[in-house]
């Protein structure tokens, strides 16, 4: 198929897929008049990409995981996967650690603003002095 019919297949763009390629994720073959052509099976890998790209994933780290499906029985290609899963777990949890931060320090500043409102707005209202 060819990039078009990929890209509705997939609902991942042209320019996308073009990515995909450049960092070595997808592979095509090129017909004479240069036009990219997809095997079927490109269906799946586009949908595999994704999901790591969804979980937050480079595309650095995704090269590193993906030979683990096109070599699935190399005990090499799996153990370098599983390394890479488990220092992007990690990675992912460092993030979700500091957003746990960010959020408890904003959490205090709208306590803080929620006290100050409430003292404006039991305060009396200031006498306008004549001249």
């Amino acid at each position: 198929m060819r990039i078009g019919e990929l890209s509705k297949r997939t609902g991942v763009s042209p320019r996308s897929l073009r990515y995909y390629e450049e960092q070595g994720l997808l592979t095509s073959s090129r017909s004479e008049a240069g036009q990219r052509h997809y095997s079927d099976a490109a269906v799946q890998r586009v949908s595999l990409i994704r999901q790591l790209f969804d979980a937050g994933m480079s595309s650095r780290v995704i090269a590193t995981v993906l030979p683990c499906v096109d070599v699935p029985g190399d005990l090499g290609v799996a153990e370098d996967t599983f390394t890479a899963m488990m220092r992007e777990r990690d990675r992912i949890d460092a993030d979700i650690a500091h957003l746990i931060e960010t959020r408890d320090a904003l959490d205090v500043l709208i306590r803080a603003n929620s006290r100050h409102r409430a003292e404006l707005s039991t305060a009396p209202e200031p006498v306008a002095q004549s001249a």
